[in-house]
This record gives structure tokens, C-alpha cells and sequence, in this order.
């Protein structure tokens, strides 16, 4: 019976290789699948923001706005909010910081990287007028890491982000004029 305790013990070697195997695979899928879901996110933002911009436009344009009173300028499809149209919006833009803004103004006071958890508790706990949100602020600072204005960190299975900028380098760009539900920015001319 010898031959038969040897064979078992290769056996359960085997089996536990390939679950490891299998583990190991699944973990990365899963990574996968997470970084497809965060551009996926990202890019429905944009989306929706297009589609905002693209009907407000349609709007101006029917009300008889002439469209040399629309300035525009570059997003997606080419367009801006009108300044017409928006000058409300503007007003309470201006004393309201974007979500990017916060983030920016956030990972500038940090000397240690931060989840985007983290960063979305701090938030909360600071602006309580305020529904932040872990998956959106996420998805935000995906943006700034696609700008260069933030470094991911991976630890194990963990993400963190860190700030590239100095509170001095952040510019007149976090007015909230021009930015998508996320915060991103967009050029005024092209």
C-alpha cells in the first residue's frame, strides 16, 4: 500500500498547484476587470457630459441665440457650455470647488499616498453638503493620473494614489468652468 499513500500525496501536490494556479489567475482577471469597469466609468462620464453640453447647446440654438454669442470650445464633440446659458451655473460653480479641485487641494496636504476610500472619507467628513462618493472619487483620480497630475501606487491587491502638484501649481483651472461631472478639464480654444 505504500505506492498508494505516494500516489495520493501527488495527487493533492497537483491539485493544490493548480488551485494556486487558478487562485492566482483569478485575482488578476479580477484587476482586469476592475481597471475595464473604472474606464468604463470614466468614459460614461464623459459621455454624459457631451450629452449635457450637446442638449444645452441644441437649447441656445433654438431659443435664437446667434451663435456668435455662443462661445465654444473644444470637449469630446467640440463644444462647451454656452456662457449665456450658463452664467447661473457658473455663479454657483465658482463657490462651489469641483470635486477635482478637492482632490487636488487634498493630496497636495499629504506626504503618504492615499485610496481613493481614504480620500473619499476626508472629503465627506470635510464638505458633509457634499454626496462624495468612493467610486466616483476614483474614477477622478484616474483622470488626474491619466493628466499626470496624480501617481497610482499598487500594494498587493491595494491601489494609492499621490499628488504630484504643490498647493502653489494648481491654477485658475479649478474655477469649475468648463469641467465634466468627474472635475476633468477641457481647452479653451483648439
Amino acid at each position: 500500500m505504500p505506492d498508494a499513500s505516494l500516489t495520493t500525496t501527488e495527487l493533492l501536490t497537483q491539485y493544490s498547484s493548480q488551485l494556486t494556479k487558478d487562485l492566482e489567475r483569478n485575482v488578476q482577471e479580477q484587476d482586469q476587470v476592475r481597471n475595464e469597469i473604472e474606464a468604463l466609468q470614466s468614459r460614461l462620464l464623459t459621455l454624459q457630459h457631451d450629452h449635457t453640453v450637446l442638449a444645452t447647446m441644441q437649447q441656445a440654438l433654438e431659443s435664437g441665440i446667434p451663435l456668435q454669442q455662443v462661445p465654444v470650445s473644444a470637449t469630446g464633440q467640440g463644444y462647451d457650455l454656452p456662457a449665456a446659458s450658463a452664467a447661473g451655473g457658473a455663479r454657483r460653480k465658482q463657490q462651489t470647488p469641483t470635486l477635482v479641485a478637492l482632490i487636488r487641494a487634498y493630496l497636495a496636504k499629504q506626504s503618504e499616498p492615499c485610496s481613493a476610500a481614504e480620500i473619499a472619507t476626508a472629503l465627506s467628513e470635510a464638505h458633509p453638503d457634499r454626496v462624495i462618493k468612493t467610486t466616483v472619487v476614483r474614477t477622478t483620480l484616474e483622470g488626474l493620473v491619466a493628466r499626470s497630475s496624480a501617481q497610482r501606487l499598487k500594494q498587493g491587491h491595494s491601489v494609492f494614489y499621490l499628488g504630484l502638484e504643490k498647493d502653489g501649481d494648481q491654477n485658475a483651472d479649478d474655477s469649475g468652468e468648463g469641467d465634466d461631472p468627474s472635475g476633468e478639464r477641457f481647452p479653451a480654444d483648439r
